[in-house]
């Protein structure tokens, strides 16, 4: 790349720096120094954006490349028959994670998908590459990753697997963060994070900050008070987003007094919903004037639901608009809490999601398997 661009990068990431700084995203000034020293455009070649509802794909050919690449904004970096399953995250998302790890000098991080590679850069700029490890589980990622870490200066352990098994061969860490959307914590990473360490995991549409027990058994703490919004875990290859199963024939129907446009625009509340009804895809559709007309919801396990007129439908194994109408209840019945008065605890035996005290569960319909 040429000295003029490399200039105009340097000069982008401070202005972008100077944004989050002054926005409250960036507060530590060791993440602002590793920031300001990893060049992001060279992770990201290509993407694709939104400009005027449709997609575009920009390349470091267009004259706003450096524009697009140092917003903060998520981009995507990869398409699956036309699904973005990879992206890199937005630089304020990613500051505010990195910071909620709380790493210090002489830690050993394990990152969870590694997608561009960025985030681990940014890692290795600020503990030393000797100290962190990065899985990914498509193997076209992890060579490109590798590739452009290693041109960039930076040399971690990047590994092909399935980062819900974490990488055990690297154990004991002091911290874990993940970059991919989650369900449920996976419990084989109490394995690998040492007593007292952290986990940082985006679950639902929100990111939760672990403190593991100082026996290792257990892993418990709060959401951050930030909105999350990653692509789900997947296989090598897949969307992670479950398939619309089309609508059924037959479905119990019955009415509802909930106001459609109350669980389409409350951000709060979908991020409720996204824990009250894991692995679900929530979609409306609204007339000329604007007025939500619809809702539809489905899983990858066959539930479904659709709601229009004050007609509900639904089938399958889940009853999702009673999870709906579960979740809003409970979230207008404790006024409308944000998402840092939620918590988690994770053992061996599985997840449980809680309001302001682990002692208050929130009912949580049965993830898919």
């Amino acid at each position: 790349m040429t000295t003029h661009t490399e200039q105009r990068a340097t000069q982008s990431r401070t202005a972008l720096a100077d944004a989050l700084e002054a926005s409250g995203q960036l507060v530590d000034p060791v993440w602002r120094k590793a920031f300001e020293a990893v060049p992001r455009h060279r992770f990201v070649p290509e993407c694709w954006v939104l400009t005027g509802g449709e997609r575009r794909h920009v390349t470091s050919a267009d004259p706003d490349w450096l524009d697009v690449v140092y917003s903060d904004d998520a981009l995507a970096t990869q398409l699956t028959d036309g699904v973005a399953t990879s992206s890199s995250t937005a630089p304020g998302l990613m500051l505010v994670m990195l910071q909620a790890l709380d790493v210090a000098d002489g830690h050993r991080v394990l990152e969870i998908a590694t997608g561009t590679g960025y985030n681990a850069a940014l890692l290795c700029e600020r503990l030393g590459s000797q100290r962190v490890v990065t899985v990914e589980v498509d193997p076209v990622l992890a060579r490109l990753a590798e590739t452009r870490l290693r041109s960039s200066g930076f040399d971690p352990l990047v590994r092909v697997g399935d980062g819900r098994d974490g990488c055990p061969a690297g154990a004991p860490y002091d911290r874990l963060i993940a970059t991919c959307g989650f369900a449920t914590v996976p419990a084989a990473w109490l394995e690998q994070v040492r007593p007292t360490g952290l986990i940082v995991c985006p679950v639902g549409w929100g990111t939760v900050r672990l403190v593991v027990t100082d026996d290792g058994r257990a892993a418990e703490g709060r959401f951050l008070p930030e909105g999350s919004y990653f692509m789900a875990v997947q296989e090598a290859g897949a969307t992670g987003a479950p398939a619309h199963p089309g609508r059924p024939g037959t479905a119990r129907a019955r009415t509802t007094g909930l106001d459609l446009t109350d669980v389409t625009s409350d951000e709060a509340f979908r991020f409720v919903l996204s824990l009250v009804a894991p692995e679900t895809v929530l979609s409306w559709e609204r007339a000329d004037d604007g007025q939500v007309t619809a809702v539809e919801l489905w899983g990858g396990d066959a539930a479904w639901a659709r709601v229009s007129g004050g007609t509900v439908r639904q089938t399958g194994p889940r009853l999702l608009w009673d999870a709906v109408e579960a979740a809003y209840a409970l979230y207008v019945e404790n006024d409308r809490p944000g998402r840092e008065r939620f918590g988690v605890t994770v053992t061996a035996a599985g997840q449980r999601v809680w309001l302001d005290k682990p002692s208050r569960p929130v009912p949580v319909a049965p993830a898919v398997v």
